[in-house]
């Protein structure tokens, strides 16, 4: 006999359930969070905290209104690394790895859930890819947590094993799952003229970010000694615009903050405090300066590489470099007067390019009421480019702050949680959610041209 709870989530659509599953875990976690286990002796913390810490943690982001390192127990960082993992590596690609371990069939419903999750296209090799999803996390934060492990010792930044370890942990994680939490207190102000530790943290950001199918394909060519093999249209595209995205934010920092913030630095300085900024804000949230001296023209800056965010399939969040990428693309072969936008002596599929715009268009539309809203709710008591950069962050699923998380009331603190679920749920699974099942138009209307512009 089939319970009732089977019956309403087989009429859910795959969408609907990825979003319920998220949401219960937030609740389960928010309740967590606030045991006294959790939590350092004497500290307190309101369940409103809790609740928008969870939201973070599971939308890896990194937004905080109270101190990690200040607030949490062991027992409550090694939760939050739970988390991370959840909203990093996809709340399906876990559950599946337990469905597998216990042997379990993998049925065509919840192989649907795994390629909304996903974000893929196509049912085919989904188990498969999440074996090897979860074995590149786990290899990945593994020798990152090692690395990071002996040297916080041999650098003599803790002073016994057990420490290095916990720190190495919690920071390999948060690093590759792009979730900008520390549990150093500011960041890695601390580490801003360590350049191993950046070095280090920014592999894994990007590992983390480029995107999992990215990642296969270069396992699968780095090691299958096929010398035929050649990298799908979607590696290529999401490659190249991740890098120059990268490298134009990097020289677009140096540029901005060279007789600013970097005026009394050396070049080395000026070029990691740079790159390091570039790389977080694709998805991260860690940090090597005081975000609140920098620039307006900087969190502009900032605020544009946070809502592209990520690639599709990583850990990160936003509208994602391959709509970033269409919509540049769809706007230079217009401008060329071709009627196919094409890259890589490909052409793109026209669907794709809908729902890139689709993405961007509601995005924009998003921020811009957020960015109106919170600024009303506060009587424009603080700086435009504040809100801007936070409401960015909190979409970009990055974490980076000009300490306005903390000041802002509960309102708009609700607001960037929903911000924060937003980015990394994604616009998509959002939209699929209200839509109902798509059928097969039966009929055409005649076309009609309109003036545009």
């Amino acid at each position: 006999m089939v319970s009732p709870l089977k019956k309403i989530l087989h009429q859910c659509s795959a969408a609907q359930v990825i979003i319920t599953r998220y949401l219960s875990t937030i609740v389960i976690a928010r309740f967590f969070l606030c045991l006294p286990i959790s939590l350092k002796e004497g500290e307190v913390i309101s369940w409103y905290e809790s609740l928008f810490t969870a939201t973070s943690a599971v939308s890896v982001t990194g937004l905080t209104v109270v101190n990690t390192a200040d607030t949490f127990s062991p027992v409550g960082n090694a939760i939050l690394i739970v988390l991370f993992q959840i909203g990093g590596i996809g709340i399906m690609t876990l559950g599946t790895f337990v469905w597998l371990m216990f042997a379990r069939n993998i049925t065509l419903s919840h192989r649907k859930m795994i390629m909304v999750d996903q974000n893929r296209n196509h049912l085919s090799g989904l188990v498969r890819l999440l074996r090897i999803v979860f074995l590149l996390a786990f290899t990945f934060e593994l020798i990152g947590a090692f690395i990071f492990t002996i040297y916080f010792y041999a650098a003599g930044y803790v002073t016994s094993w057990k420490q290095a370890v916990y720190q190495g942990v919690f920071h390999s994680i948060a690093a590759f799952t792009n979730a900008g939490f520390d549990i150093f207190r500011q960041s890695l102000l601390d580490f801003s003229n360590d350049y191993f530790v950046q070095i280090v943290t920014m592999m894994l950001i990007i590992l983390g970010a480029i995107g999992f199918p990215v990642l296969i394909e270069i396992r699968h060519y780095v090691f299958s000694g096929d010398q035929h093999f050649r990298f799908s249209l979607f590696t290529k595209l999401t490659g190249l615009t991740y890098i120059i995205l990268i490298a134009v934010g990097a020289l677009g920092l140096w540029l901005i903050e060279s007789d600013l913030y970097f005026a009394d630095l050396a070049w080395h300085e000026k070029w990691f405090y740079s790159l390091f900024q570039s790389v977080t804000s694709r998805s991260a949230g860690l940090t090597t300066l005081d975000v609140q001296e920098l620039s307006a023209a900087s969190h502009f800056l900032m605020s544009i590489l946070m809502f592209i965010g990520a690639s599709p399939s990583s850990a990160g969040g936003r509208i994602r470099t391959t709509t970033f990428a269409l919509i540049v693309l769809t706007i230079i072969t217009y401008a060329l007067g071709r009627r196919e936008v094409r890259a890589f002596r490909r052409t793109i599929n026209q669907e794709n390019i809908i729902k890139s715009f689709v993405v961007f268009t509601a995005a924009m539309m998003l921020l811009v009421i957020s960015i109106v809203v919170i600024d009303s709710l506060e009587h424009s008591a603080f700086s435009l480019h504040r809100v801007i950069f936070e409401v960015c962050s909190a979409f970009g699923t990055t974490g980076l702050s000009s300490g306005l998380a903390q000041e802002l009331s509960p309102v708009s603190q609700g607001i960037l949680m929903i911000l924060m679920f937003l980015g990394r749920i994604g616009l998509l699974v959002v939209i699929f959610y209200f839509l109902p099942a798509r059928r097969r138009e039966l009929f055409r209307y005649p076309e009609e041209d309109i003036i545009i512009g």
